[in-house]
């Protein structure tokens, strides 16, 4: 099986890459939107691989961090979630945020922040609980953002776009602390007018 991957991007779409190695030979590896949003046509890359073969296919699923591949392998040992659910999953919140809704057991955000249905979110929290382990204090809780993201949404900015924006006021010293979701659009709204 492909573990790893390095090379040259040679094609992007909105769900994978192709990455070309120094044998020649061209790989279609898809990917969630945020590694997407990070490579472009012509620049190397190196990515962590996870391969599917079935009987009709034999799919490449990478990611530029190993803990998102992790995490991704994880996902997909849930009865009902694929490879493509877990994609979509992980394009739609990172990492860290559904570690941490999975941790305080918050189905209703993986349900409006990962689009999502009830029964699927309960199995994830339900049965990757003991396996993300507990909460360090040093992520940031994002579940207050869940109204945030739908507000700037509804503003005209992509998913992906708002929730940039309120990553990074998260990390920035100044306005990490901002509870309030008008605040936080407002401050949002600032950094998405750069």
């Amino acid at each position: 099986m492909i573990a790893h991957l390095s090379g040259k991007v040679t094609y992007k779409d909105l769900r994978y890459a192709v990455i070309s190695t120094a044998d020649g030979v061209g790989y279609k590896v898809f990917t969630n939107l945020d590694s997407l949003s990070k490579i472009h046509e012509g620049s190397s890359v190196s990515v962590w691989i996870h391969s599917v073969v079935r009987e009709d296919a034999f799919d490449l699923y990478g990611f530029l961090e190993k803990e998102t591949l992790d995490f991704f392998e994880l996902l997909i040992t849930i009865s009902g979630i694929g490879p493509k659910s877990a994609l979509g999953i992980l394009s739609a919140a990172s990492v860290s945020s559904i570690k941490e809704a999975v941790i305080s057991g918050e189905t209703a955000y993986l349900t409006k922040i990962a689009g999502i249905g009830k029964k699927v979110a309960d199995k994830i929290v339900l049965e990757l609980k003991g396996k993300v382990g507990e909460s360090d204090g040093s992520t940031p809780s994002k579940h207050g953002d869940v109204d945030a993201v739908e507000a700037l949404k509804s503003l005209g900015y992509t998913h992906k776009e708002a929730r940039d924006a309120l990553e990074e006021l998260s990390e920035n010293t100044k306005t990490k602390d901002i509870k309030d979701t008008g605040e936080k659009v407002r401050a949002a709204l600032r950094i998405l007018g750069k």
